[in-house]
């Protein structure tokens, strides 16, 4: 199989999947590779280099689940989310992302924009993009190790609590996470519009 060919196939295999376990199919020293790999080849727009990432692996991990289930019992707490939502959608959800690790990618371009005025309101967005770029790579780089992965988005409501608890920068912003672990389930059923209405292709021979 040429290169191509596994990276598609890589592609057609990275999903959503959400029935993770603590089985890890690689050591830690692996995936400490890996997301070195992401950090040092992923492309970002004038080389800005914006994406952070924090790793939390087995204790560390389960501690960060902990915070945001004391952050959604606050809300809970407060009226802000319902109670029959929090014990029989949330709570279980949480729980569940307890059995896996967690990426975390915060952006940094305040020099840059500075630096080169001209560009200063494109910087946000491309920084966005270097971002969604280092996500989908970890996400089918860790698929390629036989991880099995979700991508979540519980920010901006854990922000200051994790930020504490990990001694991050202050001018680091979350982003998403990316949790990933053993695969003990499959996908759901992934629905594809048909291609002609999502490609053109121009002057093929």
């Amino acid at each position: 199989m040429s290169n191509t060919d596994a990276l598609i196939e890589l592609a057609k295999a990275r999903r959503t999947i959400y029935k993770l376990g603590k089985n890890s199919p690689v050591p830690d020293s692996k995936i400490e590779e890996l997301v070195n790999a992401a950090i040092l080849h992923v492309p970002s727009s004038f080389n800005t280099q914006s994406t952070r990432l924090v790793v939390l692996l087995h204790a560390e991990h389960e501690r960060l689940w902990d915070i945001v289930i004391d952050t959604f019992m606050q809300l809970v707490q407060s009226g802000a989310v319902p109670e029959a939502t929090w014990k029989n959608q949330t709570l279980p959800k949480l729980q569940g992302m307890k059995n896996d690790p967690l990426l975390r990618d915060p952006a940094h371009i305040k020099p840059f924009s500075e630096k080169f005025a001209t560009y200063k309101d494109h910087f946000q967005p491309w920084a966005e993009h270097s971002n969604a770029m280092h996500q989908y790579f970890l996400w089918t780089a860790l698929e390629s190790l036989g991880f099995g992965a979700n991508l979540q988005h519980y920010n901006p409501l854990i922000d200051a609590p994790v930020a504490k608890q990990w001694d991050v920068p202050s001018d680091w912003r979350l982003i998403a996470q990316l949790v990933f672990g053993s695969r003990e389930g499959e996908a759901g059923e992934k629905v594809q519009k048909p291609i002609e209405e999502r490609v053109k292709i121009f002057g093929k021979l």
